[in-house]
């Protein structure tokens, strides 16, 4: 795999999903550290609404279903930023195919297809269970493929060349925010459970604030670390690591301490 430099502020980043759960709080932190992003979007008018057309921001409207939609998209752009998902379950989420193959292999493969080879980073949000398929609670969350579309997808990026970070999280928390604006988004807390866990492996349970998510999709960016790695992710009591750099830095080097081929560990700070 291609080892490229960190993804710095000032950097172009593309964001599909940026107005669901994980992917407004990452685009409202990405603005707040000087990135440019540039939200892909099927619903403009309600994306700029959302981040109060801030002049870093850039919305592109787009369809991950459609891959005739994404060369323009995903041009220029230094890194992508994946956080589309659905809903397990049948729900009214699903209507207008928005199922989990549309949404969690369909869109997905389209948007890595669609990728410059020159990209620094794709990071790629899927979910707990990946790996668990066939192991109670796993087995039923997955009983129509969300966890096998996903992990189907992850492993596309991993063939793909391209420079990755996954980040698998628990039970989602904290969010979505449905009345807010970029000022608000940036105010939200996980309250006392600030702790992160990382786990090298799809080994971990419990809950993941999105807070905390979004934090490492921004830190991951600038880590050359979580370059071409596979983090999951839970929230515990404590204070955690917020925006610090440094912390970020040992949760993801402990994961991995002695490069590709060693014991693959479970930390927190």
């Amino acid at each position: 795999l291609a080892k490229c430099a960190v993804v710095e502020p000032g950097s172009t980043v593309l964001v599909a999903g940026a107005t669901g759960g994980v992917g407004q709080l990452a685009t409202a932190k990405l603005l707040e550290r000087g990135y440019k992003v540039r939200a892909l979007t099927r619903k403009p008018d309600k994306t700029k609404q959302l981040f109060s057309n801030h002049p870093n921001l850039e919305v592109a409207a787009a369809d991950l279903r459609q891959p005739e939609t994404l060369s323009a998209v995903v041009s220029g752009v230094d890194a992508v930023c994946c956080c589309t998902g659905t809903t397990a379950f049948p729900s009214n989420r699903w209507e207008g195919n928005n199922g989990p193959r549309p949404t969690d292999y369909d869109g997905p493969h389209n948007l890595l297809k669609a990728c410059p080879k020159s990209l620094k980073r794709f990071v790629f949000v899927t979910s707990a269970g990946v790996e668990r398929r066939t192991e109670l609670p796993w087995a039923i969350l997955n009983t129509f493929g969300v966890l096998q579309f996903k992990r189907d997808s992850e492993m596309a990026l991993e063939a793909s060349g391209l420079p990755f970070t996954i980040l698998r999280p628990s039970r989602l928390t904290d969010g979505p925010y449905t009345s807010y604006d970029l000022n608000t988004l940036l105010q939200a807390t996980s309250g006392s459970r600030q702790e992160v866990v990382l786990s090298a492996t799809d080994s971990l349970f419990g809950e993941a604030s999105r807070i905390a998510v979004a934090e490492a999709i921004v830190q991951s960016l600038q880590s050359d670390v979580a370059e071409n790695r596979a983090f999951a992710l839970s929230s515990v009591e404590g204070d955690g690591p917020r925006q610090d750099a440094a912390k970020w830095g040992k949760l993801f080097s402990a994961c991995y301490p002695s490069g590709a081929g060693a014991a693959r560990s479970t930390v927190s700070v």
